[in-house]
């Protein structure tokens, strides 16, 4: 058996800059994932302010002797790390017939993208320039879908409590500030 020259020299995949991409999709390749790389400054200001928090709450319940901890503590070093978020590479063909390869980052319905589906994507180049383009949208013509995945946010890693506390320790040090300025 004879191999075609499609077998023996695959297409080239372009990594198109443009912000909309029209084409068809050709193929949703397997899906793995990415670690999201967290500022060392910010987790150091939340955890921080949250320290305040903490030991003012752990300090009442001290005097009330209810016996309240401050609850599971995450470590250092998973806050540091960072969520992963699934990236999917997407295939297709653009109008002009290029072979173009973005990634979708996060999740998406299982049936919201087909094979031959006409869609129309926005994209942005992502901070390290090897990597495929980034989908922020996609508008699928064939089902008539606006569809936006959304990755995990550092904000959503460090989860609700943790900022409330945060929040709470930045007004608890705000009036404290403003107490020593005012009785100064």
């Amino acid at each position: 058996m004879v191999k075609m020259d499609s077998e023996l020299y695959p297409e080239r995949v372009a990594y198109r800059r443009g912000p909309i991409v029209t084409g068809r999709v050709i193929r949703l390749l397997e899906g793995y994932s990415r670690e999201m790389r967290v500022q060392q400054p910010i987790v150091v200001a939340v955890l921080a302010t949250a320290g305040v928090a903490r030991v003012i709450l752990l300090l009442f319940a001290s005097l009330l002797r209810s016996g309240a901890g401050a609850g599971a503590q995450r470590r250092w070093k998973e806050l540091r790390k960072g969520p992963e978020f699934l990236v999917t590479p997407l295939r297709i063909r653009d109008s002009e017939g290029v072979l173009c390869e973005m990634e979708i980052h996060g999740h998406l319905p299982q049936s919201a993208i087909e094979p031959s589906d006409h869609i129309q994507v926005t994209i942005r180049p992502q901070k390290d320039m090897q990597l495929a383009p980034r989908v922020e949208r996609i508008v699928n013509l064939t089902t008539a879908q606006l569809l936006t995945p959304r990755p995990p946010t550092v904000w959503s890693h460090l989860g609700p409590a943790l900022l409330l506390q945060a929040i709470f320790g930045l007004l608890l040090i705000g009036a404290i500030a403003a107490c020593t300025v005012v009785n100064g």
